[in-house]
């Protein structure tokens, strides 16, 4: 576990030719962000026109640049923490997968960079409001004021994400941009789905960092354990499997791992199958049935969420059983629309 990797000071300066440059503010981190900003509008404009750069494009460039360039003033420092950094990983790898697959398909490449923003904001926010209404009471306790409720609900460095609320706000936003953009739903999904399990992998490996998402008590040769302080140390502490005094905690299936492999096998799975798909949406039917099953065999491992309704199954669990369902549905809806939706190639030309 190492929820906090570094941090990086904004101070920081480079000795450039005996000066001392700064690297934050208006330094080199800036100048770099406009020479790619100005490198990626170029291309857009190149190949697309005037109508290619449009202001969607434009808002996270300058929000990006006056963060860099007002760094010094708003922080001494920058913290860096393990679980937002794999999910920057994961985004970036995930999109880059994304992109690549469909300049191989004919298509427009920069799809994935847009649709990636549409799923990744969506998705960060649904992840986080499911996590907020499961575990309403961290939240909303007696007597805590309005500004530090707020501050506890978009306050990240601690994890707090579920990926089933994101995936229900990033499936929203993901329709969104193809009903914007004209392009059929079910084929970009059938490549996209491969790129969202490699971003669950990042993610689980964020998780482990983190220490949230823990498992259950174990005594194989792989059990981990964590350090004082840690999620797990205190839920074992506040459960009385803690006397005091101890190093860490007692040892636990390392769930995170097991879902990041999981997620992995399904990334290859969804992107072996893809070439023999028979109607566009089967990829991601695939996808959508296989991941609620391994979803609800690992949640039996999990330490940190306890049954629901008066049964040993979580919510977690009770959601995958409903996915399950939706995911056979969505099955035989896409297969019997395979003679009349288009490909992706068709519309993206």
């Amino acid at each position: 576990m190492r929820s906090k990797l570094f941090e990086l000071s904004t101070a920081t300066t480079i000795s450039l030719g005996g000066v001392d440059v700064p690297v934050f503010g208006l330094g080199l981190l800036l100048a770099a962000w406009g020479l790619f900003a100005a490198l990626w509008l170029a291309s857009r404009w190149w190949r697309y026109g005037v109508q290619g750069v449009v202001v969607g494009d434009l808002v996270p460039l300058a929000i990006v640049a006056g963060l860099i360039g007002f760094a010094p003033r708003l922080t001494p420092s920058i913290p860096v923490y393990g679980y937002g950094f794999m999910l920057f990983l994961g985004f970036l790898s995930a999109t880059w997968l994304a992109s690549r697959r469909l300049e191989k398909q004919g298509a427009d490449p920069n799809i994935a960079w847009d649709v990636a923003m549409w799923i990744f904001v969506g998705g960060i926010a649904g992840a986080r409001l499911f996590f907020i209404a499961q575990y309403h009471n961290q939240f909303f306790a007696a007597g805590r004021s309005v500004s530090e409720t707020l501050f506890r609900m978009i306050n990240l460095q601690d994890g707090g994400l579920v990926f089933y609320g994101g995936a229900i706000l990033g499936a929203v936003g993901f329709a969104i941009f193809c009903r914007v953009r004209h392009l059929s739903a079910l084929a970009l999904g059938d490549l996209l789905i491969t790129s969202v399990f490699i971003g669950m992998a990042f993610g689980r490996l964020g998780c482990l960092l983190n220490g949230c998402c823990y498992g259950d008590y174990c005594e194989l040769p792989w059990a981990i354990t964590f350090p004082v302080d840690s999620v797990p140390f205190k839920a074992q502490q506040m459960q009385g499997f803690l006397l005091g005094g101890e190093a860490g905690s007692l040892p636990v299936h390392p769930t995170q791992v097991y879902s990041a492999l999981n997620a992995f096998c399904l990334a290859l799975l969804t992107l072996a199958y893809h070439p023999f798909r028979r109607f566009n949406g089967e990829v991601l039917a695939l996808g959508w049935i296989a991941y609620p099953v391994s979803r609800f065999l690992v949640e039996f491992l999990r330490g940190d969420e306890l049954g629901q309704l008066g049964t040993i199954f979580t919510i977690s669990q009770y959601v995958s059983a409903v996915l399950f369902l939706l995911g056979i549905l969505f099955y035989g809806i896409a297969m019997s629309r395979k003679a009349r939706t288009p490909s992706l190639v068709q519309l993206a030309t």
